[in-house]
Order: structure tokens, then sequence, then C-alpha cells
């Protein structure tokens, strides 16, 4: 079979803009596609919701792909070895109530779980802004080309109304950040300053559940955000507090949408 060169363009071009264009309404857009927005996306979808993750870099995954200083290994506690079972994940026990799994499988896992349960994935689209208007409640978000981004070009971006955000965008917070910016004095952190405190594994699990919340009108923070927007110590290596941050999230958000 000749390969004709204009087909396979129009052919991306094609289904990508009816995707983007089908996605430009949306129940929860997840910012960042780490370990906490995928697990939430694929729970999310399975419930129905209409879904999309925005990552600005090419791949999904955060900082799971290195596992602990680049042995590509991860930890996880007992209480989420359930989530690992959803996903497909498999694990060792490596001493009660510690399981270790392959980082790179976990990633993969993770991105073919929450894809396949129908969450849209739209890659190397940086989140650049909020939409708020006077009820105080987030309708969208305001998005750009990664590489738009990074090389600092002026270039306008587009909006995708959302009922729904969630924040997994790690140690940045960067919706939180973005609302405390332009919001002066939006009700988000402790003091209006957001960031870990030191590591602190045992303390940082427990908080990045419980800090997983609705954190500002139509806003979920989820993951390390969690954490830094409550100033909870980081934890390092092990990543059942994400994975369980990522299931609580997926569970407020369903929530909030039957009152929507």
């Amino acid at each position: 079979m000749e390969l004709d060169e204009v087909i396979i363009t129009r052919a991306i071009f094609d289904e990508y803009s009816k995707t983007f264009l089908d996605y430009i309404d949306i129940d929860v857009a997840l910012v960042g596609g780490g370990p906490a927005n995928l697990v939430a996306a694929k729970y999310l979808a399975d419930k129905g919701a209409k879904v999309a993750i925005y990552e600005k870099k090419a791949s999904l995954g955060g900082g799971m792909w290195a596992g602990g200083m680049m042995f590509p290994r991860i930890v996880v506690q007992e209480e989420a070895r359930c989530i690992l079972d959803d996903f497909g994940i498999r694990y060792k026990e490596y001493q009660p109530g510690y399981y270790v799994a392959n980082s790179v499988e976990s990633v993969g896992k993770l991105i073919a779980g929450a894809t396949s349960a129908g969450a849209e994935v739209f890659n190397l689209v940086n989140f650049e802004d909020v939409v708020i208007r006077e009820s105080d409640q987030i309708t969208g978000i305001v998005i750009n080309w990664g590489p738009v981004a990074e090389q600092r070009l002026h270039v306008d971006p587009l909006m995708i109304s959302t009922k729904l955000v969630i924040d997994g965008t790690g140690h940045d917070a960067a919706v939180c950040n973005t609302i405390l910016r332009k919001i002066p004095n939006a009700k988000i952190g402790k003091l209006g300053v957001l960031g870990e405190k030191p590591m602190w594994s045992e303390v940082g699990e427990r908080l990045t559940v419980d800090a997983t919340q609705e954190i500002y009108p139509g806003l979920i923070v989820a993951g390390m955000a969690a954490n830094a927007a409550t100033r909870a110590p980081r934890m390092g290596p092990i990543f059942g507090g994400m994975l369980l941050s990522g299931k609580k999230a997926a569970n407020l958000a369903l929530d909030r949408l039957k009152c929507l």
C-alpha cells in the first residue's frame, strides 16, 4: 500500500479538531496530568462525566515516572492497594502494609485506565487563566499551547467552559496561585500563602487526602496541589495518598455535579 501524506495529515487534523470542538464545553477540567488527576479522571469517566485532562508537557504522569531518585519503583500503602487493583497495576508486598510497584508500569496503566474509561487528554496544552463570573464560581479555564507559554510568545488563548476544575498541578498549584494572584482576597490557603512544608511522609500522606477539597467555588484541589494549598508536608516517593486523593476528588466532583 502506498501511503499518502495528505491523507495522513488530514486524518490527524480532522480527528483532533472534531475532538477539540466537542470538548469546548465539559463537566470537569482536570488541570495537570499527574497521578492524582489520572485516577480522578478514570473514576469520573466511569460514572459518565465528560472530562478532559490538560497537560502542558508531552507526557502525562508527573513525577511518578522516575520513582524514588530515578529508581523506577514506588511504594503504596495498604489503604490505596485497591486503586492499584482497579487499574491492573502489579505490585509486591515488601512487608505488611507496604507494596512496591514499577513506576513506569504504574504510569502507563494509569493513563490507559483514564483514557479507556473515556477521559480525553489534551497534552502540550498549558493552563493560563480561569473564568470567574459575578457569582465567584469558576465557569471555565483559559488554555494555550504549551510551547507558546515556554517561548513567551504573544498568542491569544482560548476558553473552555466547565462546571468544575480539579487542580492537579503538583507543587505549583497553578490554578490556586492564579486565583490568588488575580483575586488577592480569595480565601485559598493559609494567609494567602501556598507551598508544602518539609517532607514528612506519614503526615503528608494523611493530609494529602484530608486536604483534597473544594477550596474555592468550582475548584477542587488534589494530590500535591492539595498539600501546597493547605501548607501540608510533602511525601516523597510514596504514592498511596496521591492515588486516594484522586479518588476522593472524583467523588467530590460527582457529588457537586448532581447539584449543578
